[in-house]
């Protein structure tokens, strides 16, 4: 039986090969006016004026700078894409310091991110924050406590902020071992797209896409050990690469940029970012 999470890995492929995101149109990123936004409305007033003046605290007693983005939908976008437009455009957290982290999570989809500035990735290290994801986040969004759940997430992080070390992991649930769906898109995409552009052109069109495809098959039966999902990744792989423009660039338009250009001031708005920069560090999950 095909799982929901595999689902979500072919129809993120066919996505990507049918349509390519030049083609399509992104959702916007709205501007920088502060650093709780609830574009989804599904805080309370209350709700709101709290998070936002944890916010506003955490910024004042450490320095470093938290912004939460609640959105509809992140689509045609995965949530790690549109993730990093946020930051680029935001630039949350000091310049040089990097000390930025983005709460992002998409209602529609059921999808959520912690996007860490690249001076934080010792403090919250991928695996912590994957664990904020799962613990703190996934299990009050499933009851419906947003709120909540951003509460627990702000509180996790300021611990860390402060030096502190998270309490013991809770045990393993009944989920299924093996690499997460996430973790596959994230590598499949990667390959097939930076592999694929340079073995394009280098070996040409069919024969760098073959070579791409089998770079792909590889990985994700490496990663997951299921024969049967690194076959279809290949596959995928070799029609989006086939498929990708002359130079092998697909992603355009401010998609998968990483830190960009230097921070722009505080210039019109209430609130903006100090100039910080990400490297692509942190975790995403779903509920």
């Amino acid at each position: 039986m095909v799982t929901p999470g595999v689902r979500w890995l072919l129809s993120s492929w066919l996505l990507l090969w049918c349509l390519p995101l030049a083609a399509l149109e992104l959702q916007p990123v709205p501007a920088a006016r502060s650093p709780l936004q609830d574009l989804a409305g599904v805080l309370a007033p209350a709700e709101r004026h709290g998070l936002l003046q944890r916010l506003q605290a955490i910024e004042a007693r450490y320095g470093s700078q938290i912004a939460v983005l609640i959105v509809p939908t992140t689509r045609p976008e995965p949530i790690e894409a549109y993730s990093i437009r946020v930051v680029d455009q935001w630039r949350i957290g000091r310049e040089g310091v990097d000390d930025g982290v983005l709460v992002l999570v998409a209602i529609d989809d059921r999808r959520m991110r912690i996007e860490v500035g690249r001076g934080l990735e010792g403090a919250i290290p991928d695996a912590i924050a994957k664990r904020i994801v799962e613990e703190r986040m996934a299990p009050a969004f499933r009851a419906g406590d947003f709120g909540g759940g951003l509460s627990a997430a702000l509180s996790a992080l300021e611990s860390k902020l402060a030096g502190e070390s998270l309490p013991p992991p809770a045990r393993a649930s009944g989920r299924s071992g093996g690499a997460d769906i996430e973790s596959l898109v994230m590598l499949g995409l990667l390959v097939s797209v930076f592999a694929g552009g340079i073995l394009r052109s280098l070996f040409g069109r069919l024969l760098g896409s073959g070579l791409t495809a089998g770079l792909v098959g590889v990985a994700v039966w490496l990663v997951s050990g299921v024969l049967a999902l690194a076959v279809v990744a290949a596959l995928l792989a070799l029609l989006f690469v086939l498929s990708m423009g002359g130079g092998g660039h697909v992603f355009t338009g401010g998609g998968w940029r990483h830190g960009g250009g230097r921070g722009r001031g505080r210039g019109g708005g209430a609130w903006s970012g100090g100039g910080g920069g990400f490297g692509g560090g942190g975790a995403s999950g779903g509920w």
